[in-house]
């Protein structure tokens, strides 16, 4: 079975299934020779270049597992015949670590005291507080359960919110209504054509004075020019691991934005997060061997 890997750590952890024949793909490097006889195709961590191209050579393909939650650059292209399936789980620790600590960071001023610290003034004066706050989770799913998990002991409110309503779970619908009592507002919905510019004037005008957006799903979800346009006003405050572009360029005005912390995709890049891929990797290939279930299906409703 032929089998696209991205590393020689996924390659190795695969060398022991029978019948599993890999060829290592970065998506930097030439591309290995029979990419019409590729069965199975884990790409990189970073997406390769051309995939729709990639994926209609790959005539044989039956299964593509991605090492990401996020599957956009994939799923508008299977080839008819072929499963898509995503790391839900791998990447949960690592993203509401950051989330947690990029809500602290920003609510207790930690970049502003980083940049008097370099300067050797002591800039001593009162800070917000993730305390007594209410933090609106949209998104529910894997990682915003492990979210709540953390914040669990930081005497905060949590506000849930997923595409439909569950118990304990508000709807996407209801978002309107939520934002204005949110304190922190933290974004962990999928990218779909759905949630394309979900938080766009209208999204952050609701917010309430003061409150702050965390952005831990993907840049296209924000308006990047209405974002800006907030924080310019001092009235809102913003964490980013993704932007809308990325990687975002030299001069961008959002580097400049006053109250706004970014880091460059980072949240989920840790090492247990490649320790579970590694775990969630090789349980997946052997369910594919053995002819059972795969875990992580990605359907229709995503």
């Amino acid at each position: 079975m032929k089998t696209w890997v991205p590393s020689d750590s996924v390659a190795e952890v695969l060398s022991d299934l029978p019948g599993v024949e890999c060829a290592v793909y970065d998506g930097t490097a030439p591309m290995p020779e029979g990419i019409e006889e590729v069965e199975v195709w884990i790409p990189p961590l970073a997406t390769v270049p051309d995939v729709p191209g990639t994926l209609a050579r790959m005539t044989s393909l039956r299964l593509v597992q991605t090492v990401t939650a996020g599957v956009e650059p994939y799923r508008p292209h299977m080839p008819e015949g072929a499963m898509l399936c995503n790391a839900r789980g791998v990447h949960d620790a690592g993203t509401a670590e950051w989330a947690v600590g990029a809500m602290i960071a920003v609510l207790r001023e930690f970049p502003g005291f980083v940049d008097a610290q370099r300067r050797g003034e002591w800039t001593y004066h009162h800070t917000d507080v993730l305390a007594d706050s209410t933090v609106l989770i949209v998104g529910y799913g894997s990682i915003g359960t492990a979210l709540e998990r953390r914040l669990e002991g930081f005497e905060v409110e949590v506000v849930r919110v997923a595409r439909s309503a569950r118990e304990g779970v508000h709807a996407l619908e209801e978002l309107p209504s939520l934002l204005p009592r949110a304190d922190v507002v933290v974004l962990l919905v999928p990218a779909t054509p759905d949630t394309a510019g979900m938080v766009d004037a209208a999204f952050l005008a609701r917010m309430k004075d003061g409150a702050v957006l965390v952005n831990a799903a993907r840049g296209g979800i924000v308006d990047t020019d209405a974002l800006i346009a907030e924080l310019k006003t001092g009235r809102l405050r913003a964490a980013l691991d993704v932007t809308a572009p990325e990687p975002l360029p030299e001069g961008h005005p959002l580097w400049s934005a006053p109250g706004v912390l970014i880091t460059p995709h980072v949240a989920g890049s840790t090492p247990a997060s490649g320790r579970r891929m590694l775990r969630l990797i090789r349980a997946q290939l052997s369910r594919y061997l053995a002819g059972e279930e795969l875990i992580n299906v990605i359907t229709d409703s995503y």
